[in-house]
Order: C-alpha cells, then sequence, then structure tokens
C-alpha cells in the first residue's frame, strides 16, 4: 500500500514539475480563419495544440462554435480585453471570459501617441489594471498585461516598464518575448528579476539581423520559427518551466505561419523534456 501511495505521489509530482502547456494564439491563422475556418480548427490538434488564446465566432453561432471547439478537443484559454473597455465597463469582458469558460483576459496595447509611452501613460495603466484587475479576480479571472516594446525606455536603474512590473498587484503578465526584444529589453533577465508575474508567455522568434524599434511596430516576416532567431527560446522554456508558467502560447504573425507552427511546437516539446 505504501508502495502504491509513494507511486502515486511520483506521478502527480513529475505532472506539477510538467504543467507547461503549448497553446496557439489565433491571431496567427488571422488570414486562414478568414476563409476556411472549420479546415484550421481540424488541423489545429494535429500540431499537438489544445488550447487557444483569442475569441470571436468565425461566422459561426456561439453553440456551433462551441460545438465546433469540443468536437476538435480544442478550448478558449485566454480573451481579449481592451484598455478603453477596462477603462470602463468591464461586464463585456467578464462576459466573454465566461462564455468560453476563459479564465485570463489579456489587454495587449495601452493607447498613446506614436512612439514610446510616456511615463505618466505607464502609470496610469498600471493604476487601471490593479483596479480592473481586483474585480475580474473576484468573477475568477486573471487580468494580463502584453508588453508591446513601447515600454521599455531606458531610464536610470533599467527601463521605464519596471515600475509596472513592480507595481502589478491584481494583475499579471503575457509576456511577448519579441516584443520584449524588439523594444531593446532581455525577456530572460525579466523573468528571473519578476519571477512568478508571468501565467503565459507568447513564443515568438525573431530573424537575426532584425534592428530593435520603439515603437510597437515590425514587419511580421521577421517572426521565424522558435528556436532559429535571436531571441535565445530554449533558456527562456528552460525558465518558464522553473516558474511553472502555464501556459506557452505560439504567435506566429508571418504569412508562412501554417508551416512553422508545427515547427515551433516541436522545439518546445523538445526543450520540455
Amino acid at each position: 500500500m505504501k508502495k502504491r501511495l509513494f507511486t502515486l505521489l511520483c506521478f502527480f509530482l513529475s505532472l506539477s514539475l510538467s504543467a507547461q502547456e503549448i497553446a496557439l494564439q489565433l491571431y496567427s491563422l488571422r488570414n486562414e480563419l478568414k476563409e476556411n475556418p472549420s479546415d484550421y480548427f481540424e488541423m489545429i490538434p494535429s500540431w499537438g495544440i489544445h488550447a487557444l488564446e483569442g475569441g470571436g465566432g468565425y461566422g459561426y453561432s456561439d453553440s456551433e462554435f462551441q460545438a465546433m471547439l469540443e468536437e476538435n478537443k480544442l478550448r478558449i484559454i485566454g480573451v481579449g480585453a481592451d484598455y478603453n473597455q477596462l477603462a470602463k465597463d468591464l461586464a463585456p469582458i467578464i462576459a466573454n471570459a465566461k462564455k468560453f469558460g476563459a479564465k485570463y483576459a489579456t489587454c495587449y496595447w495601452i493607447p498613446h501617441a506614436e512612439g514610446p509611452i510616456s511615463e505618466e501613460e505607464l502609470i496610469a495603466a498600471t493604476t487601471l489594471f490593479n483596479e480592473a484587475g481586483a474585480k475580474l479576480q473576484q468573477e475568477g479571472i486573471t487580468l494580463l498585461y502584453h508588453p508591446h516594446g513601447y515600454e521599455f525606455t531606458p531610464t536610470s536603474t533599467g527601463h521605464l516598464m519596471d515600475y509596472m512590473f513592480e507595481n502589478a498587484e491584481n494583475f499579471a503578465f503575457n509576456m511577448d518575448i519579441f516584443w520584449v526584444k524588439q523594444g531593446g529589453a532581455d525577456p530572460l533577465k525579466i523573468m528571473k528579476t519578476y519571477p512568478g508575474k508571468f501565467p503565459m508567455l507568447h513564443m515568438k522568434d525573431r530573424r537575426k539581423g532584425t534592428k530593435n524599434s520603439m515603437d510597437g511596430r515590425a514587419d511580421v516576416e521577421d517572426n521565424v520559427v522558435l528556436g532559429t532567431g535571436d531571441v535565445g527560446i530554449a533558456a527562456i522554456i528552460k525558465e518558464a518551466k522553473k516558474q511553472g508558467t502555464e501556459f506557452l502560447v505560439i504567435e506566429d504573425e508571418s504569412s508562412r505561419s501554417v508551416t512553422q507552427i508545427p515547427q515551433s511546437v516541436a522545439f518546445i516539446q523538445k526543450h520540455l523534456k
């Protein structure tokens, strides 16, 4: 009996140590899903992916969309949370998340003038995210922010974005490692400096030789297969395992996404072993 209990304990411990799940940001298939959504929703599980980020019905009714997800053993784990909507009324965000049973809602952009965000705007956003995040927590939803590169203006001690990392009390981060790199920062260093704040990561690699920018803009064709660019994906996966990051979300905005995504899945799986 003791031997059996020990075996079960080891089994569940191994599960807890391998908690990372590969997911897909549906924006990666934004063009393909416009024309043949059913074909691609059938294809995604063949890549070894069953968790999706991104809502929308792609022309289906709510019941039809849910049925298609269930038929293909897919589920929505995260939806969007528009900044202006967060400031105005949380009800639509809550309703959308609960419709899919999603536990995460991500804000992808803070409205600001073209170029780097100002300190005042970043502080105001942090205040809003803490306020909205506290209310969403009461509904079982975790608010996340997705840095986009324009937050990493250098300061005397680091980057402007450090303020948000240090003052995030009621929200966490869905860090897009491509955009952090694009903004001139080091995503691995950030993870190590602020452990436990990254339940989701956008796994996106950047073509070697790409120039940095701090305006949240980049050529989508600079998205390359994970492990072939300059972001340092392998080390980030290792740190994600250490920290217990729940979802490693592949986002590939390039025109080659359909062929690149399976290769990126293979790379992650290799380094999760």
